[in-house]
């Protein structure tokens, strides 16, 4: 793992209208929001005879999150001094938002920005690559698990059997649930026609009485619109806004306070690169990257919570009615979550080799809320 260094702001273009950086000084990046100062080299290539363009796809359609990839993208060459430029597509831009995969494997992209969980078909592991029902809960609790406990490396390990460098994971925030009828309670999920990304998420309101269909995001509006749908997962009230689902729903459903996602509280995202483009770079470049994917988490994730403060009126406004669940209904979820935690464990040795990794924190003194009364029989085929 590359160790992320801290150093001093970097003064704008007003400040020093004329005085250009030094190749030899250290980009830094503030997060907004009060989030901690991070810091990634600032390394172009007095040799590089022209610029390396990679072509990267998101998985965002619209809304702050495109925006700040985009804005993201676009400050790439400038901070490597030309050596490297990424250019950026929104989902299905290129290839459709579950092609991305495929496309950087055979070369037609070099890089994608997905969500994680949707290679869950793929490499069950995935799964536990990004939050799942009632696992990790909180922002700082992931990045322990990639940077502290080994994630990182296991999820490189994993992406270069397809031939692709994991360079690392992308927070942007919970995920809620709009519907066109009132979610109160874990059973007013029987029966209804619900988007979800899939794996273990959907598994588990499949258990709760859900009929359940996998949508990508750019896809989720025209559901809901056409009645295909009447309830969708998707992500922040400030993408989901931009996205037009006031338009389309009337309800917006969350955990209890403090909890606003029962079953993703973390989504993550990536940035994963084909192994052919990712070999090109020199050593310094790869080191400039990965520190510039983890700096671009923490000021994607705070852009985003920004963002989301100004949506909640938005939708106060529409007419939107916010419900949550109980903290009954939070057991009742726990419940059904505990044995799909187990069968996605086992469906091979890293999926159990993560899942213990994460289950064991979560069983610690640091978090401690899972205990040994609520796995009681669940077993683990690999440990």
């Amino acid at each position: 793992m590359t160790k992320m260094t801290r150093s001093k702001r970097l003064t704008t273009p007003k400040e020093q209208p004329s005085k250009p950086v030094s190749r030899r000084k250290f980009l830094t990046t503030a997060a907004a929001g009060g989030a901690a100062v991070l810091g990634a080299p600032y390394i172009g290539n007095a040799e590089a005879a022209k610029t390396t363009t990679w072509k990267i796809q998101t998985s965002w359609p619209g809304g702050i999150g495109l925006e700040i990839f985009k804005e993201w993208c676009g400050s790439i060459v400038e901070k490597t001094d030309g050596e490297l430029a990424f250019k950026p597509f929104g989902a299905k831009d290129v290839v459709g938002e579950f092609q991305l995969f495929d496309a950087v494997k055979n070369g037609v992209l070099d890089a994608m920005n997905p969500f994680t969980l949707y290679w869950a078909g793929r490499m069950p592991a995935a799964v536990f690559l990004s939050s799942y029902p009632l696992g990790p809960r909180n922002p700082h609790e992931w990045d322990v698990f990639y940077y502290g406990l080994g994630g990182l490396e296991i999820a490189r390990s994993l992406f270069n059997k397809f031939d692709m460098y994991y360079v690392g994971p992308v927070h942007h925030g919970p995920n809620i649930i709009h519907s066109k009828v009132p979610i109160r309670s874990i059973e007013d999920f029987k029966g209804r026609k619900m988007r979800l990304p899939g794996g273990m998420v959907a598994e588990v309101f499949q258990a709760a009485g859900a009929k359940t269909t996998l949508l990508p995001g750019s896809e989720i509006f025209p559901a809901l619109e056409k009645g295909t749908n009447d309830v969708a997962d998707y992500v922040g009230p400030a993408i989901n806004y931009a996205l037009g689902f006031h338009q389309v729903t009337k309800y917006i459903s969350m955990g209890p306070p403090g909890f606003m996602s029962i079953y993703q509280p973390v989504d993550l995202m990536d940035l994963t690169v084909s192994n052919k483009s990712w070999n090109k770079l020199s050593p310094k470049m790869k080191q400039f990257v990965e520190m510039e994917v983890h700096v671009y988490s923490d000021l994607h994730h705070a852009k985003i919570q920004k963002a989301d403060q100004e949506a909640w009126k938005k939708f106060e406004d529409a007419g939107t009615t916010i419900t949550r669940l109980s903290e009954a209904d939070v057991d009742k979820f726990t419940k059904l979550a505990v044995p799909r935690w187990y069968a996605w464990a086992n469906k091979d040795k890293e999926a159990a080799r993560i899942f213990k990794i994460q289950l064991d924190y979560m069983m610690s003194g640091s978090l401690g809320y899972v205990t040994p009364k609520m796995i009681k029989g669940q077993k683990l085929k690999w440990s």
